[in-house]
């Protein structure tokens, strides 16, 4: 077997504050975006589901439930999980600039 060439590292420049501020902006940027089009995309299967899904209703311990609150609840429970993922992130960040 042929053995691959080590990586050269010490050729590489080093980053200045600002470029590593840079980086990060851009990154926060894109997380940011990526939240506002998952919240886009929960509010889009929210729609279809509401008008899609029939107005039957059903018996759930005792009481009537409707038969779309049952899949809108699913997607409002990932979008909470998406939100708090997000917050989760951020203070995670932050703990590690400080």
């Amino acid at each position: 077997m042929q053995e691959l060439p080590e990586p050269v590292l010490e050729n590489l420049p080093e980053r200045t504050s600002e470029q590593a501020l840079e980086v990060e902006d851009a990154g926060v940027e894109i997380r940011s975006r990526k939240f506002r089009m998952a919240m886009v995309v929960y509010l889009i299967l929210a729609a279809l589901i509401w008008f899609t899904v029939g107005e039957g209703t059903f018996l759930a311990y005792g009481r009537r439930v409707e038969i779309r609150a049952v899949p809108l609840l699913i997607i409002g429970l990932f979008a909470f999980r998406t939100w708090l993922a997000r917050e989760a992130d951020k203070v995670r960040r932050r703990s590690q600039t400080e």
